[in-house]
């Protein structure tokens, strides 16, 4: 048996340009596959980018919104959505919190 510690158990600011207001840990990181957690405050946005990976997004709690390429919507707590390798996409709230669980198909 062999008990390991999450790679980063700690919230700490996500380290993108352009991310504002929000704070993850990564929980699991493996070969083909990551987990993080992510932590939205009011008004917080990730930056649009795109991912050469398939991601599962999982609203855990609150709401906020959710973009794949052209197309948005509401995205709430009990929700999920697959985000296609080489699409942009994004996450943001506006006047509530959010947190969701990201798994990476290829690693974190």
């Amino acid at each position: 048996m062999k008990i390991e510690t999450m790679p980063r158990p700690n919230w700490e600011p996500l380290p993108r340009p352009g991310t504002v207001g929000v704070t993850c840990r990564v929980m699991l990181k493996r070969a083909g596959i990551g987990i993080a957690n992510l932590r939205f405050l009011p008004n917080a946005t990730i930056d649009e980018h795109s991912a050469p990976f398939e991601v599962d997004v999982i609203c855990i709690s609150g709401e906020g919104f959710v973009s794949v390429g052209e197309q948005s919507s509401p995205f709430q707590a009990g929700q999920t959505i697959v985000w296609p390798p080489g699409i942009n996409h994004r996450l943001w709230t506006e006047s509530s919190e959010m947190e969701t669980l990201m798994v990476n198909r290829n690693g974190v």
